[in-house]
């Protein structure tokens, strides 16, 4: 090696190299920041598998809080809102939520719960579908007008067929929000 001569890894081209990488991967982490992970799953007490539950509350007209205190969400329909935060009761949602509490109370205080394809949603909830003997609580919430059909998600064709006819019973009949009622406003 030639006297006066730096090996490479000590030039100055070689500092700057490592410093501009680490520039930008700095200014990649504050632009753009890593995405949360999917919510926390279920463990020990908290994990639901198909069968009988007992219910401990109704929180609205499509969720649950099971003994255990795992959240519950009807698969399939989407009820009005009434207690989601910063957001105003919707026309029916006091409807549905009374609606699920009487099917609630009808069947003991227990429900069988089954599931589809996916069996959590976005906010750690199990997505299911609540029976009483052979009645169906998102069924029969749809087919009262109290609930919309949901048919893009991943369940059985048969359960999107039973939903599908109970939404059209109810939009010919105009029950609930296929009505021209202003419920609770």
């Amino acid at each position: 090696m030639k006297r006066g001569h730096r090996p490479y890894w000590r030039s100055f081209r070689t500092y700057w190299y490592w410093f501009a990488i680490l520039a930008l991967l700095v200014f990649q982490w504050y632009a753009y920041p890593p995405m949360p992970g999917p919510p926390p799953r279920p463990t020990g007490k908290d994990v639901l598998i198909e069968g009988v539950h007992r219910v401990q509350r109704v929180v609205d007209g499509d969720t649950l809080l099971m003994v255990g205190g795992a959240r519950v969400r009807l698969e399939g329909v989407d009820t009005p809102e009434t207690v989601r935060e910063d957001y105003p009761v919707e026309p029916w949602g006091p409807e549905a939520s009374a609606f699920t509490k009487e099917f609630v109370r009808k069947a003991g205080g227990q429900v069988k719960l089954t599931f589809g394809n996916e069996r959590l949603d976005d906010y750690g909830r199990y997505l299911a579908f609540v029976w009483d003997g052979e009645r169906m609580l998102n069924e029969e919430l749809v087919r009262a007008g109290l609930a919309e059909a949901r048919l893009g998600w991943h369940f059985s064709n048969n359960l999107k067929r039973r939903l599908r006819i109970a939404q059209e019973e109810a939009q010919r009949a105009e029950r609930g929000i296929w009505s021209d009622a202003k419920v609770g406003r």
